[in-house]
């Protein structure tokens, strides 16, 4: 079964003290493509995050966009530097420092040295975000496998208009094979024809207009081109119903099918042949819109 490469989902989960939103896009890419925005508080969870995206899909561009609401603010510690403190008081107090300025040191003066005061996380900060790690990183999977069904759901949609497609253009190849086979019949023989009332007056350059003919003929033989277009559409439909990605390899048989045509329409005559071949160059183009969108 097929996927698409297109899928959304927006979740909002509360859980103790936080509340987590994760939103995941995803869109056509030739390969797959992650872009994670997260608070800064998150880095460290980034690495988890591609590796749980990479497990689930294999082609796309993903926008995956994390946020997390601390209903308190998270614990910390504050250190002080006592021996700072006092040498910062002592040095206020000096004479000399006294007749420089005028007023008291405030709080915010003491501030402006960052040996002074140590900000860092407390036991319970450390333990409250691995909780908050652990919460993002279970709802991230959910919100992905959310985008994965939904992938997966479109997918079912393409393989009904791809494999449809592909039934008409099979029809078609039947076509052009026939009317083909016709119009090499008809002309082998009205050639055969106008060479046989013109042998006469050829004399021994008959045998030379003869090969020539028959090279032609050859020339605008297209059976083995039929038979590597069945062929492209059989690998095709065995493809479409494997579960693993094979958008590339799809994308790969549509050129090699497109080859084909071309050369078909070079070599082949008749009104009715050409009409199929257009026909069946339409449908090709419809099968690569279709294609851009499998995984």
């Amino acid at each position: 079964m097929i996927k698409s490469m297109t899928g959304f989902a927006s979740l909002a989960r509360e859980t103790g003290t936080i509340v987590v939103s994760v939103t995941a896009r995803s869109v056509n890419h030739r390969y797959l493509d992650i872009q994670i925005r997260s608070p800064q508080v998150l880095q460290t969870l980034e690495s988890d995050v591609r590796d749980l995206i990479q497990r689930r899909l294999t082609r796309g561009r993903v926008d995956l966009t994390i946020s997390v609401e601390f209903k308190r603010r998270p614990a910390v510690s504050v250190d002080v530097d006592d021996e700072l403190m006092k040498a910062l008081v002592d040095a206020a107090n000096r004479p000399d420092v006294v007749d420089a300025v005028t007023g008291k040191w405030e709080v915010g003066d003491l501030l402006r040295f960052p040996q002074l005061v140590t900000v860092s996380e407390s036991p319970r900060q450390v333990d409250e975000m691995l909780h908050v790690e652990q919460e993002v990183a279970r709802i991230v999977e959910e919100a992905v496998a959310a985008v994965d069904e939904m992938r997966l759901k479109e997918g079912e949609f393409l393989q009904s208009d791809l494999s449809e497609r592909i039934r008409l253009l099979s029809g078609l190849v039947k076509n052009i094979e026939q009317t083909a086979g016709e119009s090499d019949d008809s002309l082998r023989e009205r050639l055969t024809q106008r060479v046989d009332e013109l042998a006469p007056d050829l004399g021994t350059n008959g045998a030379v207009v003869v090969q020539e003919v028959v090279r032609f003929v050859a020339r605008s033989d297209i059976h083995e081109e039929l038979t590597r277009l069945r062929a492209h559409i059989g690998h095709w439909e065995e493809l479409v119903e494997d579960t693993a990605a094979c958008g590339r390899k799809l994308d790969f048989l549509l050129q090699e099918m497109n080859r084909e045509v071309n050369t078909i329409g070079s070599k082949a005559m008749g009104a009715e042949t050409s009409k199929l071949i257009v026909s069946a160059k339409s449908e090709l183009e419809k099968l690569r819109e279709q294609v851009q969108n499998v995984e």
